[in-house]
């Protein structure tokens, strides 16, 4: 089929099927001084996305605070570097494939996997362990039931494969994600402090070289696609496909190459392909590029310029390399089996000129491309009022306790996880089922501690505070660790910015996660904007996922979530560090009994939560406590069942006096953790809390009995067994499947 003509481009308006909208193409037209041909109309198109060019949030991102003692590569490159002593670092970021993981659920998860995991070890770093972040609608729903399994699958699929731990991550289940799924993947790599490789193409006449996979028809219009309503209804041929087998041989090869110091600038050719990688790699070094298509290798027969440059096939990579060093590079590359062509150089003209047989059939500015992309002011919204009112406490704590168990964001995940390989490498000190995974650093008693975390519960009822809450939780998932919070990376997963309500969700959400990460000192350096989540004109609640970093120097300090089975059957006293609480607004609880998020989000104070933070890595410093897990959604009530499972014995809660049973058993109010400590510890808990001003009361004890006891005004106000809650707790997403595939074969 014949590519339409320039003037055809214009006058039938194709430029809007590439992505652009009417004032857009006015301004390709202005910044060429012509009509685009189609390969332009499409590069500009696909550059210009909103999953390229942040286009709507961009505005709003620049609030971030981006540095700091710590930050050795910010926001703009590959991923993020945080320095963590002894001259090491760690780069970390997390994407999302959500567009893609709906259509083609395996592929999409894999291929999510398979774009950080490039990500990280472009940036010179050695690749320890992946994290994912999902969300799923009600698993009563076949469909979900069959996202979710995929996903998993695709995830476990192309993570086991290319010999990486999957070492944590967290998955909730809403309504609000029925059509619209979230998958993000998060990538953590070790590298040398000084050994930061950059995505720059410097130094005119160095070759420029594709690597990798051969260039197939997958993936075109991946990026415009993810810039668009309704993904379900969109064509597979927008989903990549991965090969993890090939993933691995291209990691070895490149860390190979990195370490032979011949590499100049190498990139990801992920979103948009090689249009992105080489448009951004000349914009970083302001200059430009020359490419010579017909030197690309294809496995295709017919491809065209246009398809060339917007395939978004996977595994490859574009690297510049020294003049007069590519030998090095063809010997790595080909010992690896891998495809390696050179096919262009590096240019001081600031253009991006694409030739194909002799023939230049492409010819931008750079800098229009990349730095000079449109950036709106969308309209925002007027602020969300928080409702007021009392939750309605329908549900007996019997009742309500069991259900918040069985609910699947907070029951048991090991469903997932088993299909991970958490060990791999054997450098996983704390897997999956901890508050925050910890991986050490090979040849050194230090550990990097991560997590992923976010609710969109609390973003929809309160969008600023609920910002602050996401940061605040990642965060506090490290310090339960014992680890020393470091920085963070984020998706900012939204609905249609062109709905001012939807914008005022996204400005107030990242105002309140800049509050907490200046609070906690905890700066953003990577990160991911996910728009257009909505589904037949609905949009998801506003979800902020936040991946935390942290690092932990003697790896025999950690605390664990849940002590030892031994230990805590032989006794420990269960303290609540944080203040005690029994408001139900943003809860889980209030969500099952009203149908929908009810009230504000729930009570959070920055300045406590950092004193939380502190006395945590205090107390594991000292090693004064066996164990300590994060209050979070579902309360004491959640997390004391949760360590109690874990550890396979029972014990008792007191609850003060002067607070309402059910509602202090369920508040999600912010800023707390649970200590497990031994008795002749307690007073140097005590002791330590009172220096770092935490409120701290011991709270139960964890013994040698098969019941969970609630006490209040010294009588005993409720007992549950241990059993049931395992029971509630494990058997949920296991059940919900079960009776799904039973449903299905009937």
């Amino acid at each position: 089929m014949r590519e339409p003509t320039p003037e055809q481009i214009r006058d039938e308006r194709v430029y809007r099927s590439l992505g652009l909208t009417d004032a857009e193409y006015d301004l390709v037209v202005e910044k060429l001084g012509r009509l685009p041909n189609y390969v332009e109309a499409g590069i500009f198109g696909v550059l210009w996305s909103e999953h390229c060019s942040y286009k709507s949030s961009k505005v709003h991102l620049r609030r971030f605070p981006t540095s700091g003692s710590q930050v050795l590569q910010g926001p703009g490159e590959n991923a993020g570097v945080v320095d963590i002593g002894d001259g090491m670092a760690v780069a970390f970021k997390m994407e999302s494939h959500n567009h893609p993981s709906a259509v083609e659920p395996y592929q999409g998860a894999a291929t999510g996997v398979g774009g950080i995991l490039r990500d990280i070890f472009t940036m010179g770093a050695r690749p320890v362990a992946f994290l994912d972040s999902l969300r799923f609608g009600p698993l009563d729903d076949a469909r979900t039931r069959y996202l979710f399994s995929e996903v998993v699958a695709g995830i476990g699929g192309y993570g086991n494969c290319v010999g990486i731990p999957t070492v944590g991550g967290e998955v909730q289940f809403s309504p609000t994600y029925r059509g619209n799924p979230l998958v993000n993947a998060m990538c953590v790599g070790i590298l040398p402090a000084d050994g930061i490789v950059r995505g720059t193409a410097t130094g005119v006449g160095n070759p420029v070289f594709v690597v990798g996979a051969r260039t197939g028809r997958d993936g075109i219009h991946g990026a415009t696609f993810a810039s668009a309503e309704d993904p379900e209804e969109k064509e597979r041929s927008a989903v990549q496909v991965g090969d993890p087998f090939l993933g691995k041989l291209l990691m070895e090869a490149c860390l190979e190459l990195i370490a032979s110091g011949v590499v100049v600038g190498i990139q990801d050719m992920g979103a948009a392909g090689l249009t992105s990688s080489s448009a951004e790699m000349a914009s970083r070094a302001g200059g430009g590029l020359e490419l010579v298509l017909d030197r690309v290798p294809v496995r295709e027969e017919g491809m065209t310029p246009y398809e060339m440059m917007l395939s978004e096939s996977q595994e490859r990579m574009l690297v510049v390399l020294e003049r007069g060093r590519e030998q090095v590079a063809f010997d790595i590359f080909r010992r690896y089996g891998l495809e390696v062509a050179d096919v262009g150089r590096v240019t001081d003209d600031g253009r991006l000129r694409l030739i194909w047989h002799g023939e230049v059939v492409g010819d931008m500015p750079v800098a229009a491309l990349v730095d000079e992309a449109p950036v709106y002011e969308r309209p925002i919204g007027t602020p969300r009022v928080p409702e007021k009112g009392d939750i309605p406490t329908t549900l007996s704590v019997r009742e309500a306790w069991l259900a918040i168990l069985a609910h699947p964001s907070v029951a048991d995940k090991r469903w997932v996880y088993r299909q991970y390989d958490t060990m791999v490498r054997a450098q996983t000190v704390m897997g999956p089922g901890s508050d925050a995974a910890l991986v050490k650093v090979p040849g050194m008693d230090k550990a990097i501690a991560m997590a992923t975390d976010g609710n969109s519960r609390y973003v929809a009822l309160n969008p600023r505070r609920g910002g602050q809450i996401a940061v605040a939780e990642a965060v506090r998932n490290l310090a339960t660790t014992g680890a020393k919070p470091l920085a963070i990376t984020n998706c900012l997963n939204f609905g249609n910015p062109e709905k001012p309500e939807v914008m005022r969700q996204l400005s107030d959400a990242i105002d309140g996660m800049a509050d907490a990460c200046k609070a906690l000192d905890t700066p953003v350096v990577s990160g991911n904007v996910s728009l257009y989540n909505e589904s037949r004109g609905l949009d998801i609640q506003p979800t902020p996922v936040v991946g935390a970093v942290g690092v932990i120097d003697g790896i025999a300090k950690r605390l664990p979530s849940a002590p030892a089975r031994e230990v805590a059957a032989a006794g420990l006293e269960l303290w609540l560090l944080g203040r005690e609480d029994d408001r139900l607004d943003g809860t889980l609880y209030g969500e099952l009994v009203c149908g929908q998020p009810v009230g504000d989000a729930p009570y959070i104070d920055l300045a406590e939560e950092r004193r939380l933070h502190e006395l945590l890595q205090a107390i594991a410093g000292a090693q004064v406590a066996v164990a300590a897990h994060d209050v979070t959604e579902g309360g004491i009530a959640a997390a004391a069942a949760e360590m109690m499972i874990q550890c396979d014995v029972g014990g008792e809660l007191h609850a003060p006096v002067e607070m309402a049973l059910l509602g202090w058993l369920f508040s999600e109010a912010q800023g707390r953790a649970l200590v497990a400590v031994a008795q002749d510890c307690a007073a140097e808990l005590a002791r330590l809390a009172d220096t770092h001003a935490v409120p701290a009361r011991k709270l139960g004890w964890l013994g040698a009995t098969d019941d969970v006891i609630v006490r209040q005004a010294g009588d005993t106000a409720f007992t549950i067994s241990l059993a049931a809650l395992r029971d509630a707790f494990e058997r949920a997403i296991p059940m919900a499947l079960q009776s799904g595939a039973a449903e299905a074969s009937a």
